[in-house]
C-alpha cells in the first residue's frame, strides 16, 4: 500500500518542484498539488503528462487514482496572496 510521502518523493525524485503536496488515506486514491517552472507555457495536458511520466507504472499498478492540480510558481504566488 502506498503512501501520499511515497508518491511526493517520487515525484519530486523525477520533476524539478517548487511545492508538493499529496493527499490520501487508502493507499490507492490520491490528490496532488504540484507546482514547478517546467509547467510554464504547457498546457494542462502537457503538465499532467508530466507528472504521469514521473510516476511511470505505478499509474497503471499501484495507484488507481490521482487528482492533478498543477501550477507554475507565478501562479502559486498569486494564490498565496490572496489566501
Amino acid at each position: 500500500m502506498l503512501s501520499p510521502d511515497t508518491i511526493k518523493d517520487i515525484i519530486n525524485q523525477n520533476l524539478d518542484c517548487e511545492f508538493i503536496d499529496v493527499k490520501g488515506d487508502d493507499g490507492t486514491h490520491f490528490e496532488a498539488l504540484i507546482v514547478s517552472k517546467l509547467f510554464e507555457d504547457l498546457s494542462i495536458i502537457k503538465q499532467h503528462q508530466l507528472v504521469y511520466d514521473a510516476l511511470g507504472k505505478m499509474m497503471q499498478h499501484e495507484i488507481h487514482a490521482l487528482s492533478i492540480k498543477t501550477m507554475t510558481p507565478f501562479n502559486w504566488g498569486k494564490l498565496q496572496k490572496m489566501e
